[in-house]
């Protein structure tokens, strides 16, 4: 059983989440203000097991950065586009390469 099923629900519940998302070890979580903060969701989430550490990253003017999307939060639509953190240089492995093929 997954942490989704088994642990995820009932902070879901609680804090009123409105969607939960997960790649590997990112998560975001749109939650309702009215209902909840931040540092309660946190406080719940790292109850969860011992051996996970949750941490937090709010938004900023509206916009917060999620895998490679930025995020813009409007008043009635959010909008999405790429983003590139500023270390990001644009480098691709050449066909050519010695790396495996599923790499490239």
């Amino acid at each position: 059983m997954s942490i989704e099923q088994f642990h995820i629900p009932h902070p879901s519940d609680k804090h009123k989440i409105i969607k939960y998302f997960r790649y590997v070890d990112d998560i975001q979580v749109i939650y309702d203000t009215n209902h909840s903060d931040v540092q309660n969701i946190l406080k719940d989430f790292n109850t969860i097991h011992p051996k996970l550490k949750f941490t937090k990253e709010c938004e900023k003017n509206n916009q917060i950065n999620f895998l490679d999307i930025t995020i813009n939060r409007t008043h009635i639509n959010w909008r999405i586009s790429v983003y590139r953190k500023p270390t990001f240089t644009d480098t691709i492995i050449p066909y050519t390469s010695n790396h495996p093929n599923p790499h490239k």
